[in-house]
């Protein structure tokens, strides 16, 4: 008997060594697990910028046709700001129709007397990465792709992005521009961006401009359809349904490849009400670069994301934080009042870590003036993550996206002048009398 109780003993004593061993290591392992082959990868879960996955996220690399993330968010802010319409009418200019000519390029051939309308261009831009097309809406919003750059560079810091350049509208190498690149720019210049700031940028275009997925996630579509210009377009993402690469929920946003570069994608993909954005530079299967890694890495992270991660309500509506739900209110029937969450705090978490995620409130205002009325704001409750690898977010303002406001639970009517009057005189004798025994105390 003894020696089978001492065995028990060993075996759970050994049970808690080996754990309390490998727990630490349990996400770090995981992550490690994903093996991604490429020199900077990222995932983001959408709605908040939360990061969860990160590779060398502030390496500064080529980005190639990323690039055209940019040329879409200053066209659509134009768009949407009414100084470009999409019906409006573009006449080709000398350095497009060059351009569009060069079939060793991303393209669809643009007449030299022909008119095209912005729309038409987005679509080729958006669908089949256009090189010329792109060229063309830098000329529209900006007049030259000179300026457009200037605007492209401006509107990064105005986004909070860092490590980045912009030197072209495209994403080509200027040296692939016949010598027509930008003005102010080199000829062997690049576009560059750390995968944080391409993820950031992202982010920006999703949430400012969620339209952007109704074209992205076109996998073909024919340019001029019925003119003898008509081409095919093929969507260069194969991951979106259909195509080669296939993965349900994906339906964005950009790819890229130049030899500086290397095969690149910043993906995005929706399942039960969970948005994942991905960023994969310099792609590569068996340390070689190739067209397929940059969709492979991005199934790992995308598989990483769905599996382990799920949508969950940590608190619900009309929680309340034992010892901090009250707020003093003056002049009331009542001299507190109880405090609430408005709406359930629902969070993207990791499976199983639900309990690291600790309740925070926030009193914006510290004592409430009656009358008071039910649902009234106070502040705001966030939460607090105690686990391991927390890597932050994009920006403040999704870290802000992580909150819900505390109200008040129930009004507090305005006391009469006769309940004022004896709290008014009950309190002047309290500090009489703490005034006289203070006096007191101190004579002996």
């Amino acid at each position: 008997m003894k020696t089978s109780v001492y065995k028990s003993f060993i075996v759970s004593l050994l049970t808690v060594f080996l754990l309390s061993s490998v727990l630490p290591f349990r996400a770090e392992a995981e992550e490690n697990a994903l093996n991604i082959e490429a020199d900077a990868a990222i995932l983001v879960e959408a709605e908040t910028g939360r990061i969860l996955y990160q590779k060398n996220i502030d390496k500064v690399l080529g980005i190639a046709s990323m690039t055209k993330m940019m040329t879409e968010y200053l066209l659509l802010e134009a768009v949407h700001e009414g100084r470009v319409k999409w019906d409006q009418e573009y006449t080709v200019s000398d350095y497009v129709y060059k351009i569009s000519q060069n079939r060793n390029l991303s393209n669809v051939p643009l007449r030299k007397d022909g008119k095209y309308t912005v729309r038409e261009l987005y679509e080729a831009m958006a669908i089949y990465s256009a090189n010329a097309a792109t060229v063309a809406i830098a000329e529209i919003v900006a007049g030259s792709e000179a300026n457009f750059v200037k605007m492209m560079n401006e509107k990064a810091e105005e986004l909070g992005l860092k490590d980045y350049k912009f030197v072209n509208a495209t994403g080509l190498n200027n040296k692939d521009l016949q010598g027509l690149h930008p003005e102010g720019s080199g000829e062997n210049d690049e576009n560059v961006m750390s995968a944080r700031a391409v993820a950031k940028l992202a982010y920006h275009l999703y949430h400012k401009f969620p339209e952007i997925l109704e074209t992205a996630s076109i996998p073909k579509k024919v340019f001029r359809e019925g003119t003898d210009d008509e081409i095919q377009m093929d969507n260069w993402n194969w991951m979106l349904p259909g195509l080669v690469y296939a993965y349900e929920g994906v339906d964005g946003i950009k790819t890229g490849y130049t030899e500086f570069a290397g095969y690149c994608f910043t993906g995005t993909a929706e399942r039960d009400g969970i948005r994942f954005i991905t960023v994969v530079m310099n792609a590569k299967t068996d340390g070689k670069p190739s067209y397929k890694a940059r969709f492979e890495e991005t199934r790992k992270l995308l598989d990483y994301g769905f599996s382990n991660y799920t949508l969950k309500e940590l608190y619900p509506s009309g929680y309340q934080l034992k010892g901090k739900s009250t707020v003093p209110v003056e002049k009331g029937k009542e001299k507190f009042v109880s405090i609430q969450t408005k709406k359930p705090l629902s969070l993207v978490v990791k499976r199983g870590e639900e309990k690291n995620y600790k309740p925070v409130y926030v009193i914006e205002q510290k004592k409430l003036t009656a009358p008071v009325k039910k649902g009234q704001k106070v502040g705001y409750m966030t939460v607090k993550y105690e686990g391991e690898n927390d890597y932050g977010y994009l920006t403040k303002e999704g870290e802000k996206a992580v909150r819900v406001d505390l109200v008040t639970a129930q009004k507090v009517e305005k006391a009469n002048w006769f309940v004022l009057t004896m709290r008014a005189i009950g309190g002047l004798f309290s500090d009489l009398w703490s005034g006289v025994s203070g006096t007191v105390k101190d004579l002996f």
